[in-house]
């Protein structure tokens, strides 16, 4: 196979969550543990079919908590299995106390989480603010745009989690309902190349193991809790590089590349938004009309969230005069969202950097539709050649 040869696919029609499912049942991992909450609940109902019908040789555990699905998945995945489970919002949050033990342990786990709104009040709807809750928990965080990329970020996660020089758990995220439960065409593999591009899995131990018994979970107190966390720290650092390596990797195979980042229409671009998820979609519609006006605006989507890409951010964004952050949750304490402080921070040392203003938006589910994007863009146009910047943060689409 040569680099330009592109392996034949078959396009279906799926929702998010199915497209999410049937990546889980080729890549066939040895334990599901799984615990249901809306809207994530399809992605294991889904798998626990495929399971019954013996399309895959997992073991599926049905628990009685979110804390318990994590514990099991956890249990399984440092006996030596690949183990994979699935949830959102309160379910990320009953999960948050295990979340930094799994990645402390170093196992690739990696868990489809659909983004929806924390408590309280209570909603079922869309916001990153579950996600954002766990960002420092030491997993990787890819977002999807839509259902093809909810498809493909499984797949890929599962290849650069158990990468002998990474080996953390990841989280693949989904914007609740948008994409979870809509409909798209995407392309889906054979399931033989979707086997062989994720690959055999390999743990680097097992508990299971007696010839070479260790000890997991342990107390590790002053003398050597530092040193211990480097490790996870410089995986961290790595992935980034395996990240980029895997994306080239399914771009020449199958024809969709994948980055840190996405640029679209940056070369010659004034302005700019920044966001992640689903609403880079509709921005790229609003780009591609303000274009056909003459306007020089651009997009860039920030597809992984974690590792954060600070060098790949700050070169991009070099050449802009003003950009916009959308934020789909509130740090509640912090100046701005917790991606415009991350933006904020990557350009900090930087030479050329934009006037960057920050929009909060789309709280619990509330829709953010074209108009309002060029509102925004409108804004970066003034904003370009203004001497005040005028309001840094502000809270988009709010009632009066």
């Amino acid at each position: 196979m040569t680099a330009t040869t592109i392996i034949k696919q078959l396009t279906v029609a799926k929702t998010g969550n199915e497209a999410m499912a049937d990546a889980m049942r080729q890549v066939n991992p040895d334990v599901v543990a799984a615990y249901p909450i809306t809207p994530a609940t399809e992605i294991a109902q889904i798998f626990s079919s495929f399971v019954a019908d013996g399309m895959v040789t997992t073991d599926m555990v049905t628990v009685e908590s979110e804390h318990s699905a994590m514990s099991a998945t956890i249990g399984a995945a440092a006996a030596g299995a690949r183990a994979m489970t699935a949830t959102a919002s309160q379910g990320l949050m009953l999960m948050a106390e295990m979340l930094p033990i799994a990645a402390a342990l170093r196992l690739p786990i990696v868990m489809p989480e659909v983004n929806r709104a924390i408590s309280g009040p209570i909603n079922i709807h869309c916001d990153h603010s579950d996600t954002m809750f766990c960002r420092d928990a030491g997993w990787l965080q890819i977002f999807s745009e839509n259902a093809q990329e909810a498809y493909d970020n499984v797949l890929q996660a599962v290849k650069i989690a158990e990468d002998p020089r990474v080996h953390l758990p990841a989280l693949v995220t989904t914007d609740g309902f948008i994409i979870s439960h809509g409909m798209e065409t995407i392309k889906i593999l054979p399931d033989d190349e979707a086997k062989s591009f994720v690959g055999e899995y390999k743990p680097n131990y097992s508990l299971l193991n007696h010839e070479k018994p260790i000890t997991v979970g342990s107390i590790d107190l002053q003398n050597y809790y530092f040193e211990h966390r480097i490790p996870m720290i410089e995986a961290m650092k790595t992935a980034k590089d395996i990240i980029k390596q895997v994306g080239r990797e399914y771009g020449e195979k199958y024809g969709r590349f994948y980055d840190l980042i996405e640029q679209y229409k940056i070369d010659d671009a004034e302005v700019a938004l920044i966001c992640l998820g689903s609403t880079a979609g509709t921005a790229k519609d609003v780009v591609d009309a303000l274009r056909t006006k003459g306007q020089k605006v651009g997009l860039i989507k920030i597809r992984v969230f974690r590792p954060f890409p600070v060098e790949d951010l700050a070169a991009a964004l070099r050449n802009l005069r003003a950009a916009a952050v959308f934020d789909r949750s509130d740090s509640l304490s912090g100046y701005g969202g917790p991606v415009f402080t991350e933006v904020c921070s990557a350009l900090f040392n930087s030479e050329n950097k934009p006037k960057i203003v920050n929009y909060i938006y789309g709280l619990g589910g509330r829709d953010i539709d074209i108009h309002t994007i060029e509102a925004v863009y409108d804004r970066l146009n003034k904003l370009k050649d203004a001497q005040d910047t005028g309001e840094i943060v502000s809270y988009l689409g709010v009632r009066k």
